[in-house]
């Protein structure tokens, strides 16, 4: 039996150092001068602060311009509200969803048992969903129809066995 498993995982170091060449930025660029923006990081919760909600939505972009150089995907950032914060700045919190949740991987399963080539299986194990299948192309079909949909996560998968 082929078999390969989707997850959907974040890369830590690669986060950081996104983080860090965008603050290396915003430290440099003109346009954030006197503007008290920073970007600060706990495992996986960025919180962005500047002093009005342009130059925040200016840092978010400088933000995201980073990750995807890095090669992190922008499906899995979910932004909350922008909040106002103390002497006259807006903040916002950004996390970084890994892992597929129980709702998303009956989804993933669904979509394989409809859509996908007859004979392939899926089922969820832990945070990950594990399809098997007798034929390497079917699992191929499976990835590709994966790739096509738009799940709302980023999307990796690992452990091709053939």
């Amino acid at each position: 039996m082929a078999s390969f498993d989707v997850v959907s995982e974040v890369d830590h170091q690669e986060v950081r150092n996104a983080v860090d060449q965008a603050q290396r930025e915003i430290a440099t660029r003109f346009d954030f001068k006197n503007t008290d923006s920073s970007i600060e990081q706990k495992e996986l919760v960025l919180t962005l602060r500047s002093i009005t909600e342009d130059r925040l939505n200016a840092l978010r972009v400088v933000l995201e311009e980073r990750l995807v150089k890095r090669g992190v995907s922008l499906r899995g950032l979910d932004y909350g509200k922008v909040e106002e914060a103390t002497q006259n700045s807006v903040r916002q919190v950004v996390t970084i969803k890994v892992g597929i949740s129980s709702d998303k991987a009956r989804e993933i399963n669904r979509l394989i048992k409809d859509k996908g080539p007859k004979g392939v299986s899926s089922q969820t194990q832990g945070d990950s969903i594990r399809v098997n299948s007798k034929k390497r192309d079917d699992l191929q079909a499976v990835i590709a129809l994966l790739k096509g949909e738009d799940l709302g996560i980023p999307l990796q998968f690992e452990n091709f066995r053939d």
